[in-house]
């Protein structure tokens, strides 16, 4: 799964942590084994009891195969609020390098939430500027597009103590964006790593875990499938993650995670998140 798209995922969850007026506020790093790096901070701001702010910002870095360094940033700001039964999100973000790859997502989520879980529809509408660089074969080109995804999220709770979460996106181009299997060099120059842009581009995004509360840990194991809207190229992703208390007000996360990736090859992965809480 994308850096920035776990970062969403976490600021969504973090809206059962900001009760009333309360907020949450968090920072992490991960690290793969191809040298890719990425830190974020992020909050999740209880306006009123049924309102929530939400913001992240985040930074990567990777290696490319030419010796280039590729600089990632996102930026995203979006609110939730909460009905008797029925809870609405929106929000918008940024996320790319202006020398490959620039994306502006719009996002809204309508959902139901009860005694045992959540639904939620998803829609996600991008707008896309990607440039593909030259090679001695290929003249290079920017194209400018947009996407479309649809998809759902759910999270059912099997017991007080264990939880089952799903959830898939599928994606619609404005163009096809499928490169000639004669260009796969081309597409390996620009995908090093798991945190490369070239991999935010999929035709689909699938994802199941299991939460275990285990007193006030959590454990969480996730499993994810996504297939390369540019490349054709899918890749499956297992990740388990262990959060515990740091003290009466903050957590710490640890995640360990492992990628079989038909683009980018096999990869580990490693992320430490600090979360801090207060207010009422």
């Amino acid at each position: 799964m994308c850096w920035f798209r776990a970062i969403l995922l976490t600021l969504v969850a973090g809206n059962a942590w900001s009760a009333g007026n309360g907020y949450m506020i968090g920072a992490g790093i991960e690290a793969d084994a191809n040298d890719g790096t990425a830190v974020s901070v992020f909050g999740d701001f209880g306006a009123s009891g049924n309102t929530w702010i939400s913001a992240a910002m985040a930074r990567s870095s990777s290696e490319l195969l030419n010796g280039d360094e590729l600089n990632t940033v996102y930026a995203d700001i979006g609110i939730d609020h909460f009905f008797t039964s029925l809870g609405i999100r929106a929000g918008v973000s940024y996320w790319g390098d202006p020398d490959v790859l620039d994306a502006l997502d719009w996002r809204g989520s309508l959902y139901l939430r009860g005694m045992k879980g959540m639904l939620a529809g998803e829609f996600d509408f991008r707008n896309i500027d990607f440039t593909i660089p030259r090679t001695d074969t290929f003249p290079g080109r920017t194209i400018s597009f947009n996407a479309r995804g649809v998809g759902l999220n759910a999270r059912l709770d099997l017991s007080d103590a264990v939880s089952l979460h799903l959830s898939g996106m599928d994606y619609d181009y404005s163009i096809n964006l499928r490169l000639d299997p004669s260009r796969v060099n081309l597409i390996r120059l620009l995908t090093a790593t798991r945190l490369s842009l070239i991999n935010s581009l999929v035709d689909y995004r699938a994802s199941v875990g299991l939460g275990i509360d285990v007193g006030s840990r959590h454990l969480q194991f996730d499993f994810a499938s996504w297939r390369g809207a540019v490349d054709g190229g899918r890749t499956t992703s297992a990740t388990m993650r262990f959060l515990m208390p740091m003290g009466g007000s903050s957590d710490i996360e640890f995640g360990l995670g492992y990628d079989d990736s038909e683009l980018y090859g096999d990869t580990t992965f490693f992320s430490v998140f600090l979360y801090f809480y207060g207010g009422t």
